[in-house]
């Protein structure tokens, strides 16, 4: 068992702050393995949304070594697709899930966002519907460096939202960040629309783990928590979140942590 280094809650919501990016990712991975298990025993299945970025690598690492996750009995979904991005490209969010855990596991099903659909909002209500029939008992969510979660940016995001997957336009900071991410090479590379989870599909799973490292997401992790409660950060709302638990390490947490 990782433990962390210091442990403290902001309105609702359960702070673990770990030495490293390594030890968070780990101690993350601990906590959705036994969610994971318990909805397995409980109900023969469990349904999880998980993220895709850099940041969440040492998460994904740990998750797919752990031998105990009854993988056959999990339906994965994750939060967010490019559209009309090539299904192939290095950047393409399944393709990222299939290289650093879906090639390692065996799941019962893998429900991709679909990028490459004609009729992008026949796609949306079509992803809604699966979510609706799989209610997700985790949700491993990442922080992005303007504060959004999944591809819900300032000014876009919506806390009451009405529907729970849409098409929405990319702010050009998310944009920046897959650049230096290095998933593309100039921001005229990166597409500049997606589909997304709405921040109430998010939210709507049973548990919700914030895995949020590295010293790039300082100054969103500081707004997250201690600015107004406001989609101007959407991850904000996670103050509200009493079942949400955010795990980061020692240079994503220097600005409420030094």
């Amino acid at each position: 068992m990782v433990e962390p280094v210091h442990e403290t809650r902001i309105e609702d919501l359960p702070i673990s702050i770990y030495r490293t990016n390594e030890e968070m990712g780990a101690a993350a991975a601990q906590e959705a393995s036994a969610i994971i298990r318990r909805a397995v025993e409980q109900n023969g299945f469990a349904n999880i949304i998980i993220a895709t970025g850099n940041s969440q690598l040492t998460f994904l690492v740990a998750l797919r070594k752990d031998i105990s996750i009854p993988w056959p009995h999990v339906n994965i979904f994750h939060m967010d697709e490019y559209i009309g991005i090539d299904p192939q490209h290095p950047a393409s969010f399944p393709q990222f899930l299939h290289r650093h855990l879906l090639g390692y596991v065996n799941p019962q099903a893998f429900f991709p966002v679909p990028g490459q659909a004609q009729d992008g909002e026949l796609a949306c209500c079509d992803y809604e519907a699966l979510l609706r029939a799989h209610p997700a008992d985790l949700c491993a969510l990442g922080i992005g460096e303007n504060g959004h979660i999944a591809f819900n940016d300032p000014p876009y995001a919506d806390f009451d939202d009405p529907v729970w997957v849409k098409v929405v336009t990319l702010a050009e900071a998310s944009r920046r960040q897959q650049v230096g991410e290095g998933h593309f090479a100039r921001i005229e590379d990166c597409p500049t629309r997606a589909i997304t989870l709405t921040i109430p599909a998010l939210l709507a799973a049973k548990r919700v783990l914030a895995i949020v490292p590295e010293a790039r997401k300082a100054e969103a992790v500081y707004r997250a928590l201690h600015g107004p409660i406001s989609e101007d950060c959407p991850a904000s709302i996670l103050r509200h979140a009493s079942h949400a638990h955010l795990f980061l390490d020692a240079e994503s947490a220097a600005r409420v942590y030094p």
